[in-house]
C-alpha cells in the first residue's frame, strides 16, 4: 500500500516544507513509529529553525542525510548531530527542545521520526542518546546502516521501549534486485529519500512510503532510476496496539491528559519549575513556540 505524503510547514521561521507519510489516513503506525518527516534537500540559509517547543509520550529520532544541526533541550543537553550520527530525546513524562541548522554544509537533508511510548514507560523521566557510531553492513548490492534494533544480525545500541527497526538503505543507480528477510509478525515501511524505488514490485517516488502488512517474509528492493542512487529508510516494527492521542506534539492516552499537558506548556512561568514538567533553557535561537488552540470537540483515541 503506497502511502504519499503530505506538505507540511516546518515552523514559522523557515519557508522549508516537510512531507509528513506517518500518520496517514490510511495507516497511523508502523510498529511504534508514529510519525515520519522527510524534509531538504534544501539550502541551510532556510533550514531547520525550529523555537523550543514541548514533548510528552514519545522519542524523538533525527538522522540526518546531508547537513548538520545543533540540538539543545531542558536536560541541559547541547549536541551537533552529522550525517551518519543518530540522536534520540525520549520525552517520558515531559522535556522541550530546539533544533537549529548550522553554518557551513551547503544543503540540509534528513528525515524526523517520532516513536511511541507504550504506556507502562510513557511517564518515565527524559532522556538523551547521540551515537555517532552505528553497525554498518553490505548485502549483495546494498548497503546499510542500523539506527534501531537489529538486521541482517547486526545491532544498534540506541535504547528504545518496543520491538522495532529503523535502517538507511543505499543502492546504486540502476542496480538490480537485492533481497531482504523480514519477520512475518511484524509490519514495514519503506521511504524513498532519493532515487526511485520497485519495492516489493510496487513503484516508489521519492518522499512516498511503501507499506507492507504483516505475512510477508521477504522484501524485494530494486533502484528503478538509471541516473540517481537510491537511498531509502526501513522501518519495521511488531503492530503498536495501543490507542493513542496524538495532538501537536503531546501523545497522550486521553483528552483530559492532552488539556493538561497543553496547559502546563503554555502556563509554565506563571506555574513555576514545581507546578510543570517543562523546564526552560538557553539555545541560540531564542524565544518558544506556544501550543495552539484545541478544537472544540473532544480528541478521541484512535
Amino acid at each position: 500500500m503506497l502511502l504519499e505524503p503530505r506538505l507540511v510547514k516546518l515552523s514559522t521561521r523557515t519557508g522549508v516544507e516537510v512531507r509528513r507519510s506517518i500518520p496517514n489516513i490510511r495507516k497511523r503506525t508502523i510498529g511504534a513509529w508514529c510519525f515520519v518527516d522527510h524534509f531538504g534537500p534544501t539550502t541551510q540559509t532556510d533550514g531547520m529553525v525550529v523555537a523550543a517547543h514541548p514533548h510528552t509520550g514519545l522519542q524523538t529520532v533525527t538522522w540526518l542525510f546531508e547537513g548538520a544541526i545543533e540540538h539543545r533541550d531542558s536536560l541541559g543537553t547541547s549536541q551537533q548531530v552529522a550525517p551518519g550520527q543518530l540522536n534520540i530525546m525520549t520525552a517520558g513524562n515531559g522535556i522541550s527542545h530546539s533544533e537549529l541548522s548550522q553554518v557551513g554544509p551547503a544543503a540540509l537533508h534528513a528525515v524526523q521520526l517520532w516513536i511511541a511510548l507504550p504506556d507502562a514507560v510513557r511517564h518515565m523521566q527524559p532522556d538523551f542518546q547521540h551515537i555517532a557510531d552505528l553497525p554498518t553492513f553490505t548485502h549483495e548490492n546494498l548497503s546499510g546502516r542500523v539506527l534501531i534494533g537489529q538486521l541482517l544480525g547486526f545491532h544498534s545500541p540506541a535504547r528504545v521501549h518496543s520491538e522495532l527497526l529503523g535502517a538507511e538503505l543505499r543502492m546504486p543507480a540502476g542496480t538490480e534486485i537485492s533481497i531482504l528477510p523480514l519477520r512475518p509478525d511484524w509490519e514495514y515501511g519503506v521511504l524513498v529519500v532519493q532515487g526511485s524505488a520497485r519495492v516489493n514490485g510496487a513503484d516508489v517516488a521519492v518522499s512516498n512510503l511503501e507499506y507492507l502488512a504483516p505475512g510477508q517474509t521477504e522484501l524485494a528492493l530494486e533502484s528503478t532510476d538509471p541516473n540517481e542512487p537510491l537511498v531509502m529508510v526501513l522501518l519495521g516494527g511488531r503492530p503498536f496496539e495501543e490507542r493513542l492521542v496524538m495532538w501537536w506534539n503531546f501523545i497522550e492516552r486521553s483528552h483530559a491528559e492532552i488539556v493538561r499537558v497543553r496547559h502546563e506548556w503554555n502556563e509554565r512561568e506563571s506555574l513555576g519549575q514545581k507546578g510543570s514538567r517543562f523546564s526552560d533553557f538557553v539555545d541560540n535561537v531564542g524565544g518558544w513556540i506556544p501550543a495552539p488552540d484545541l478544537p472544540n470537540v473532544e480528541l478521541k483515541s484512535r
